[in-house]
């Protein structure tokens, strides 16, 4: 199990040889869908600012993210790894609920960390805005400071919860205080938006009045996070550092839906307060199939626009690179100079020449693996949320149940909308990706190791 944590002693920085070191801005979204984007086509929302660093950048429209659902997304971000690998398929919740589902209660502080990485190699790193890789009700759970950050802001955390609106003011004064010292900096703005609860204000309803309930609810909470995301923006303009600033954009899963939709109702939430309920889940997938919760493409293909003038393609359209999360930390790291323990060994590559046009990637050869709970048969209402386990390699991917008894097997360089199943047609790759996942699975721990436990399990 990969939880090396000693580094070696780091080769030159961008810096140090020469070359000045960027900065970097990871905008993160919760549960935005691929298709809720101006840029993307959709009919009423507006995401102007977005769709600046679309104008401006490269929008990569194969990327998906490690999991269906929060927690092991926001893993593999940290880590570089698929997040089963730490025992986390699901999102982390309060104490039992994670013990029945043979879960940690939180991320190893232990673990390989990209914030770690960034500061020795002389970056500030900062986070702001959701953590879920710990959970607001587990009272003794590391803060995000043990994760290497200089400072945070955050809710879905142990302590003090940041009010989720307050991520854009909070970035824009820790690019302050880095500008001011003349130091490098590498900060996530963890989006609220848009996970329930929906959190709306008068202004952003308003603007869209002449829509039905729901579907203004949706749409004023993504123009506000667009606002935010155009609050950072400005002021890294305005300190004349926005072209030296790499700025990403995406999502840690699909959009979410209502099973039984209905009149959209108040609900509260431990973390972030009052807000609307799931009832006004109106985000759309662009025809992927399955919404959050999926190991579908609907589930985990996500938004992915990269920013960086001279360095990556404006107005570009890469419809075709099959990207994944776990290549983000080797692609970080690349871009920033910092080095991983020497024993580190990442489930991804790094993809800057993909990102800067030098390379396509229509097909994976390094495979891709996911793992999470899911019912089996089907449940009719959610007849795309079955699938257990899906590996990917080369143009191909193989989803399973949970006891590997049904294959379904798809071409996704060419059906995103994974509409096909050619696991008749296509009998000896379906076995060869079978017998990879059952290699795969064979790496796995049988349960989580390591300082990740609450006292609250001495209660159970």
């Amino acid at each position: 199990m990969p939880m090396t944590t000693h580094a070696t002693p780091q080769s030159p920085s961008a810096a140090e040889s020469g070359s000045p070191q960027p900065n970097v801005v990871f905008f993160f979204a919760d549960d935005w869908g691929w298709g809720d984007l101006g840029c993307h086509g959709h009919p009423y929302v507006e995401t102007p600012n977005i769709d600046r660093l679309a104008r401006e950048g490269t929008d990569f429209h194969r990327f998906t993210v490690t999991s269906g659902v929060c927690s092991p997304s926001r893993t593999t971000i940290m880590t570089g790894h698929f997040p089963a690998r730490y025992n986390i398929d699901g999102h982390f919740a309060h104490v039992p609920t994670n013990a029945r589902r043979n879960m940690p209660d939180w991320l190893d502080t232990e673990a390989p960390l990209l914030p770690r990485a960034l500061l020795e190699t002389g970056y500030r790193t900062a986070h702001y805005g959701k953590w879920h890789l710990a959970n607001d009700m587990i009272p003794d759970s590391p803060t995000p400071a043990a994760y290497c950050y200089d400072d945070y802001g955050a809710y879905n955390c142990s302590g003090e919860q940041m009010p989720w609106y307050d991520d854009a003011r909070r970035t824009s004064a820790f690019i302050d205080q880095s500008v001011a010292e003349e130091k490098p900096f590498f900060i996530n703005v963890w989006l609220h938006e848009p996970h329930t609860p929906f959190h709306t204000l008068p202004k952003y309803e308003w603007k869209f009045r002449h829509l039905e309930r729901a579907d203004q609810i949706y749409a004023s909470v993504l123009a506000h996070a667009d606002e935010r995301i155009g609050q950072v923006l400005d002021q890294l303009e305005r300190l004349g550092i926005l072209d030296d600033t790499l700025i990403i954009f995406s999502s840690d899963n699909g959009p979410s839906r209502a099973v039984d939709p209905g009149e959209p109702q108040l609900q509260y939430d431990s973390a972030t307060g009052a807000g609307w309920g799931n009832d006004a889940s109106k985000g759309v997938t662009g025809g992927r199939r399955g919404y959050k919760g999926a190991l579908f493409e609907g589930g985990v293909g996500v938004p992915f626009i990269a920013r960086w003038p001279g360095k990556i393609a404006a107005g570009k359209v890469d419809e075709s690179s099959l990207l994944n999360a776990v290549d983000l930390l080797p692609t970080f790291c690349e871009v920033t100079g910092a080095k991983m323990p020497h024993d580190y060994a990442p489930d991804g590559e790094s993809i800057l020449d993909v990102l800067q046009g030098n390379r396509s990637q229509e097909t994976r050869e390094k495979p891709l693996f996911w793992k999470i709970g899911a019912a089996w048969p089907p449940d009719p209402k959610r007849p795309d949320h079955w699938v257990s386990w899906a590996v990917v390699k080369g143009r191909w991917k193989l989803v399973s149940n949970q006891d590997l008894s049904h294959l379904e097997l798809f071409d996704i360089a060419g059906d995103v909308g994974e509409t096909c199943n050619l696991k008749e047609e296509q009998i000896r790759i379906a076995e060869d990706l079978l017998a990879e996942l059952k290699r795969w699975q064979a790496t796995l721990p049988k349960e989580p190791t390591g300082n990740v436990f609450s006292n609250l399990r001495q209660d159970l």
